[in-house]
């Protein structure tokens, strides 16, 4: 069979291209929302409560899928977990209650909670530890690519024939997404177009130490929780993820009853946060190596990019005082940027920190930390944002990410990590 030629990066470029699909389906929700509660009656406290359902499946998934991953395999736990999600996003279609949503929405997080653990174990196998920051930073790209698609898709599906049919679009491509995968995705040892010369490669490049000297050996939950280096993965995420969870699913409906945005000018500006986001995806894994390539660790040289990203999120405040509505869209698309960049690093840190068998365990755990995060800052939303309104929120998020960078400091140690980033 032809050899491709870095053949590493087309791997990441089909999680890439599946984990845009995945943030696709979810978003859908969030750029419907005017119309559904329009149309349904729904309340701003009863989506809230749709929008928790996602949320607390999706922390509960994590961890959940990410075992599933580790223990039966990449290629067919992903494709499964796909299948899953697909038919639940289309299953939207068929409701138009709350609690009917919510029901959707809950089985759809679960699923969909495989997706970055899978992107990080992918990245981990088949990049070594100096490409790995930017092999996760083009799939994580994925993440906001999609949130970018959703709204002139959704809004155009809902123009044409209704929200229902933009659920069902959006669904029917996850299983596409779930055939590729299965079709095309094989690890490194057993892929028949991966050269010689490339396998050896990514294999001189890994950390030997975190792999499994005994290749039965099981994935133990009790052994990562007594790392340190996951608290601070976990705590940093946990502070970080209501800045994302708050641009999904509720971006929208601020610039309809705030900025007084209609479903055409949504359609026009509310990808720009997440345009901006997968910028600041790509320029995660350049930063740290630009640090690394002056003699600053490969830790060290991530920590130091988390905390710009940190420093970069907190101009997000300032969209509680503006009055233009095109300066609020700008502000909310550079904390897209900033987000991104500090999240994909804090992800990337699983891959860094723990043995191969264990990378999608790790991130699904520290993933399920950060949806907590959103999930809480998520209810206070839906609770107060009739009272007070949106401005207390965005600042709040303007500071989590500034205590993530301290716990970052303070607790990850790099304890013999020797390869270069």
């Amino acid at each position: 069979m032809r050899k491709i030629p870095k053949f590493r990066w087309c791997m990441i470029l089909l999680v890439c291209a599946i984990t845009i699909i995945n943030y696709l389906d979810r978003t859908a929700l969030g750029v419907a929302a005017p119309t559904i509660l329009e149309t349904t009656g729904i309340t701003k406290e009863q989506y809230s409560w749709i929008v928790s359902a996602f949320q607390l499946a999706y922390t509960i998934g994590q961890p959940i899928m990410g075992f599933f991953i580790d223990t039966i395999g990449l290629r067919l736990g992903f494709a499964i977990c796909a299948v899953i999600w697909g038919l639940a996003t289309m299953g939207h279609a068929l409701t138009g209650t709350w609690q009917g949503l919510a029901f959707m929405r809950g089985v759809m997080g679960f699923s969909e909670a495989s997706a970055i653990p899978a992107g990080i174990k992918t990245a981990s196998i088949w990049f070594p530890a100096k490409e790995r920051g930017i092999a996760s930073g083009v799939f994580n790209m994925g993440t906001s690519f999609g949130a970018m698609l959703a709204p002139p898709l959704i809004a155009w599906c809902i123009l044409f024939k209704g929200w229902q049919f933009a659920f069902v679009v959006s669904g029917s491509l996850a299983l596409l997404a779930a055939f590729a995968w299965f079709s095309f995705y094989r690890d490194p040892k057993d892929s028949k177009i991966l050269s010689p010369e490339e396998k050896e490669y990514i294999e001189a490049g890994q950390e030997k130490y975190l792999d499994s000297n005994n290749k039965k050996e099981k994935v133990s939950i009790k052994t990562i929780l007594s790392q340190r280096n996951f608290w601070g993965i976990g705590i940093a995420r946990f502070l970080a993820d209501p800045a994302w969870g708050t641009i999904n699913f509720w971006v929208p409906i601020f610039f309809v009853e705030t900025l007084h945005f209609s479903l055409k000018e949504i359609a026009m500006f509310v990808w720009l946060p997440f345009l901006m986001a997968d910028l600041g995806c790509l320029a995660s894994g350049f930063v740290a190596k630009f640090f690394n390539d002056r003699g600053i660790s490969l830790i060290n040289s991530r920590l130091i990019t988390f905390t710009i990203g940190a420093v970069l999120m907190m101009t997000i405040g300032f969209v509680s005082i503006v009055e233009n509505p095109y300066l609020a869209v700008f502000l909310i698309s550079l904390g897209g940027f900033s987000h991104q960049l500090l999240s994909t690093v804090a992800s990337t840190l699983g891959g860094d920190l723990f043995k191969k068998n264990q990378v999608a365990t790790a991130v699904g755990m520290a993933g399920a930390c950060a949806w907590t995060g959103q999930l809480i800052f998520n209810l206070f939303i839906g609770a107060f944002v009739g009272i007070i309104g949106f401005g207390p929120f965005f600042i709040a998020l303007a500071f989590f990410d500034v205590i993530g960078a301290i716990v970052l400091w303070t607790f990850i140690r790099e304890k013999r990590v020797r390869a270069t980033d």
